[in-house]
C-alpha cells in the first residue's frame, strides 16, 4: 500500500443515508417503538414480528446537497452545478445511510402481576456516514495552480461503514402508576466495518527558491492519516456463505444496553426519553489497519496540478503524485485489533393528550393497558453521537386515533438535512394481526430528487391484547 492509495481510501468512503425514527417514537400501537424506548407504555400482551417482515427500515441523506441540485434540469452546465455544490458545502456536512431488517421480534407478559413485558428478537443493521473532504474536493476540482500557499486539511477526511448483527432482550416494568422504565441488552456481532477518523495533516504548496529549476516546494505537514478495517481483508475469495456466517456470533463481538422511562406526569402530560447503542465492539478477527506519518517536501514543477473539467478523463497528474508520495511516506500495515464505540443515541419527548379516549370510553388511563385519549400534541428531541460532535433533529408532532384499529402521527422536523420535513405514519390492528408503515419528507415525494433525507418503515406483527 502506498500513501495516496491510503488518503484516498480514506477518501473513498467520504464520497462512495441518519437513525432518526420521529415518526415510529412514542407510537405505543407498534410493538417495535419499544426498540426506540424500551420504557415505553405496551398495551398488549404479547406480540411476535412476522420474520424478515416485522421491521424494514431504510434512511438516506445529504446534509448539504440534493441529487436535484447536481442533476436536475438547470441553465448551468454540470461543471458550474458540482462547482456551485462544492463551495456551497462545509467540512461540517456529511452523508448518511441507514438500513435495517429485522429477523425476529417477539415479547409476552410475565411476572406475577403480569406487570413485566419480556422481548427479544435479532435484527440486521448497515450504518455509514462521510463528512466532506471539503479541501480535497477544492484540490480535485481546481488543482493548486491558483491555491499557492493555501493548506488543504487532509483531517477533513472522517468516515465510518459497519454490517452487523444485533442480538437483544430487554425487560419493561411499570414500577407505578406513573413510571414505566425499562432496559434492553444487546450483543453485536460485525461483519464488516471500515473507519477512518481522526486524521490530520495539511498539503501546501509553495513557492522555493525562484533561481533554482523547481520553484514550488509541496509540502505534507504532520500527517497522520489512518484507515481501520475489520472483515474486510478477507474479502478477496470469501463466499458470500462466510460472510454471512460473521452474523451468527462467527465476527467480531461487542455488547450494548438501551435504556428508557416514561412518566406520566398526570392524564394529559406524559414525558419520556431513552438512551440507545451504549456500547463497543471489540475487533480483534480479520483486522487490518493502514496508518501514513510523517512530514516531507517535494520539490518540482510536476505537482501542480490545472483545474479538472469532468468527463475528459483521469488525468496523469495524480499518478505522478502517487509516485512521489510513496517514497516519501511508508505505509504501515497493522493486524492488531481496535475498539469501536457504537453511535449513541438520545430521544426524549413531551406530550399532551386531550379530546375524548379511544372507543368513546372512560377509562383510567395511568394503569397498564389503559385506553388512551384520542388525540395528542408534544415535542420530540433526538441525537446521535458521531464522529465531528453530535447531530441532533427536533420535532412537533400530532397523533390522534382515527377509528378503533387505526392511528395515526404526523410531524414536522427541523435538523442537518431541512428545516421542511414533514412526516405522517400509520398503525393498523385488523384482529390480531398489526401492520405499521412510516415516511419523511413526504412532501418532497412528487420530485424525490429534490429531497435531502429519505426515510422508510414498515412492519408487520401478530399482536395480541390484554383481556
Amino acid at each position: 500500500m502506498r500513501v495516496i492509495s491510503v488518503l484516498f481510501m480514506a477518501f473513498g468512503l467520504s464520497v462512495a443515508v441518519a437513525q432518526n425514527k420521529q415518526v415510529l417514537y412514542g407510537l405505543e400501537d407498534v410493538p417495535q417503538s419499544l426498540m426506540l424506548n424500551p420504557g415505553s407504555r405496551v398495551p398488549q400482551k404479547a406480540h411476535f414480528g412476522i420474520p424478515f417482515l416485522s421491521q424494514i427500515h431504510v434512511n438516506g441523506g445529504a446534509s448539504g446537497l440534493s441529487v436535484f441540485d447536481i442533476f436536475g434540469q438547470s441553465d448551468l452546465d454540470i461543471n458550474a452545478r458540482i462547482r456551485e455544490a462544492v463551495f456551497g458545502m462545509t467540512d461540517r456536512d456529511f452523508f448518511t445511510a441507514t438500513q435495517q431488517l429485522e429477523i425476529a421480534n417477539f415479547g409476552w407478559r410475565a411476572g406475577a402481576n403480569k406487570d413485566i413485558y419480556l422481548s427479544g428478537g435479532i435484527y440486521q443493521e448497515f450504518d455509514f456516514i462521510s463528512y466532506f473532504p471539503k479541501d480535497l474536493a477544492v484540490l480535485a476540482l481546481d488543482g493548486n495552480r491558483d491555491y499557492i500557499g493555501f493548506e488543504y486539511e487532509l483531517g477533513q477526511v472522517s468516515a465510518t461503514a459497519d454490517l452487523l448483527t444485533v442480538y437483544h432482550f430487554g425487560a419493561n416494568k411499570q414500577i407505578t402508576k406513573k413510571l414505566t422504565v425499562g432496559g434492553r441488552a444487546k450483543i453485536y456481532s460485525s461483519m464488516l466495518s471500515a473507519k477512518s477518523t481522526n486524521n490530520n495533516g495539511v498539503f501546501v504548496t509553495e513557492l522555493g527558491d525562484e533561481n533554482s529549476e523547481n520553484i514550488y516546494d509541496h509540502i505534507i505537514r504532520d500527517a497522520d492519516i489512518t484507515v481501520n478495517t475489520s472483515g474486510v481483508a478477507s474479502l478477496d475469495g470469501a463466499t458470500p456463505g462466510s460472510v454471512i456466517g460473521r452474523a451468527f456470533f462467527g465476527g467480531n463481538l461487542g455488547l450494548g444496553v438501551d435504556l428508557g422511562a416514561t412518566y406520566e406526569i398526570n392524564d394529559r402530560w406524559t414525558a419520556s426519553a431513552s438512551l440507545l447503542d451504549v456500547g463497543m465492539i471489540f475487533h480483534s478477527k480479520d483486522t487490518e489497519s493502514y496508518r501514513a506519518t510523517g512530514t516531507d517536501t517535494i520539490s518540482g514543477i510536476e505537482l501542480i496540478f490545472p483545474p479538472l473539467v469532468v468527463g475528459e478523463g483521469a488525468p496523469p497528474y495524480y499518478d505522478d503524485l502517487e509516485d512521489e508520495l510513496e517514497q516519501a511516506f511508508p505505509i504501515d500495515t497493522i493486524t492488531s485489533g481496535y475498539t469501536q464505540a457504537r453511535p449513541m443515541k438520545f430521544n426524549a419527548s413531551l406530550e399532551y393528550s386531550f379530546g375524548g379516549y379511544a372507543g368513546g370510553r372512560e377509562c383510567d388511563c395511568l394503569n397498564k393497558g389503559g385506553i388512551p385519549r384520542l388525540q395528542a400534541v408534544g415535542f420530540q428531541f433526538y441525537s446521535i453521537l458521531r464522529p465531528k460532535g453530535p447531530q441532533g433533529a427536533a420535532t412537533l408532532f400530532y397523533r390522534r386515533r382515527l377509528f378503533s384499529f387505526l392511528s395515526a402521527k404526523a410531524t414536522y422536523t427541523v435538523d442537518s438535512y431541512s428545516y421542511s420535513n414533514v412526516g405522517l405514519g400509520a398503525v393498523a390492528d385488523l384482529g390480531k394481526f398489526n401492520f405499521y408503515i412510516a415516511a419523511d419528507n413526504v412532501l418532497s415525494y412528487g420530485n424525490i430528487a429534490k429531497a435531502k433525507s429519505i426515510s422508510l418503515q414498515l412492519g408487520f406483527n401478530i399482536k395480541i391484547d390484554q383481556e
